[in-house]
């Protein structure tokens, strides 16, 4: 179990946990004369797992400096949390969850009982969430995501857990919609033996077989295979249009690099989660050109929002957004960033409406929430999903990402068929 650090504490404290001199820290619940001697009138202590290490560390670390730029914003620009005439500072104790269900449940315990987390923000992935949401849940203390899709995180009758992101089941129909107008017949599905894989692949089956497509063969994999020689000869020899895989970054790093060993040339690939992230086509090269990808939010996707009335809380368009983070971190966010960033506001958004930082107060607000932010519109339904909220889808082309999907936030045409076009290239 690794301590990453309490966020907006000094920075010579920063300095000795990142250089492993700090030792065992006892945490204690929150001094509201923190707050005061810093020029506000309390604290308010946010809790959060993330993946610093293991399968989702590329992940966790972007859902990581999400939050932390919420944070720094909060803080700075719009001066802390505003709590009837207070202004409260927000902070936030990190933990490294180990991308294991296991510990994120363990130190979800603790960020609670012993840190004195009141609110929690989310893990990456929907195993994660899962896991951290069921102890939030004894608790009765509110967990806002903005990385857990899976549609069976709702299907719990949780009260406190919420999500910013659409659910898994819709990730591709945005794009499946694009592909049947341009004659794609035929499709071949492969996912991974978890929450959001699987709702993202059968979701996919789903909508082909609505618009008319047959779906040759569905696959699953267990989280534990080192390799998809095997999927792939198969999918290979059945000959489909389209191949979708759900899984995570790494997952779409091995069934691209397979699909090039083996010759697999679908007129399409969709993958989950990996060609939105850059660092796919920077690791791939020439294998990533023109794979899709469903994305929950691009730069160029959304609108300048209101922050439900609150002027400043949007964090204005998403190129204003992108444009922040990127002078932050020296690259461009993914769509998990900026989801962290967006659970971090609809939270405090909640708190700001209800007046209150009582939990009953504000997940009624939650409930109530109406926001158009940068991420696009947040409005949870009664189960804690995000239902209005769109999915858009990228491809690389020429290195680059574009958004392909939705038609009116559009920066370039989709790419279909792959092999026409690498005719005329």
């Amino acid at each position: 179990m690794r301590l990453w650090r309490v966020a907006a504490l000094a920075p010579v404290l920063a300095a000795l946990v990142a250089c492993g001199l700090a030792g065992p820290r006892t945490s204690t619940p929150p001094d509201p004369a923190d707050g005061v001697r810093g020029g506000f009138d309390g604290v308010i202590r946010f809790g959060a797992t993330v993946s610093d290490t293991g399968r989702y560390a590329q992940e966790g670390r972007d859902v990581r400096r999400g939050y932390d730029v919420w944070l720094d914003w909060v803080n700075g620009e719009h001066g802390g949390i505003r709590v009837g005439d207070r202004r409260l500072r927000a902070e936030i104790v990190y933990y490294d969850d180990e991308s294991d269900p296991g510990q994120a449940a363990a130190l979800t315990e603790r960020l609670i009982v012993h840190d004195g987390a009141g609110f929690l923000l989310g893990p990456f992935s929907s195993g994660l969430n899962a896991a951290a949401g069921a102890i939030a849940e004894r608790h009765r203390t509110l967990l806002v995501t903005g990385n857990g899709a899976s549609d069976a995180l709702f299907d719990r009758g949780s009260r406190y857990f919420f999500s910013v992101m659409t659910v898994a089941s819709r990730y591709a129909e945005s794009v499946l919609d694009v592909l049947a107008t341009r004659g794609a017949e035929t499709l071949v599905v492969a996912y991974q033996d978890a929450d959001f894989p699987i709702d993202a692949g059968e979701g996919a089956a789903e909508h082909a077989r609505r618009l008319g497509m047959r779906v040759l063969a569905v696959e699953t994999y267990p989280r534990t295979l080192a390799g998809v020689a095997g999927i792939v000869a198969k999918f290979r020899d059945l000959d489909p249009d389209v191949l979708f895989v759900g899984g995570h970054f790494v997952d779409g790093l091995r069934f691209t690099r397979a699909a090039e060993e083996q010759g697999f040339e679908p007129e399409a690939m969709i993958l989950t989660v990996a060609p939105s992230n850059p660092a796919f086509a920077d690791e791939l090269g020439d294998a990533a050109e023109l794979v899709i990808g469903p994305t929950q939010w691009e730069a160029s996707m959304r609108r300048p929002g209101d922050g439900a009335g609150a002027p400043g809380a949007s964090f204005g368009t998403g190129a204003d957004y992108a444009e922040r983070y990127s002078a932050r971190y020296g690259e461009a966010p993914t769509y998990h960033a900026a989801g962290a960033t967006a659970a971090a506001l609809a939270l405090q958004l909640a708190i700001e409406a209800a007046g209150s930082t009582g939990t009953d107060a504000v997940r009624a607000a939650l409930l109530d929430l109406d926001a158009e932010t940068f991420y696009g519109p947040i409005d949870f339904d009664r189960r804690g999903r995000n239902w209005g909220k769109p999915m858009g889808a990228v491809q690389v082309q020429d290195g680059g990402l574009e958004l392909v999907t939705p038609g009116a936030a559009a920066t370039a045409e989709l790419v279909y068929p792959r092999s026409r076009a690498g005719a005329e290239r």
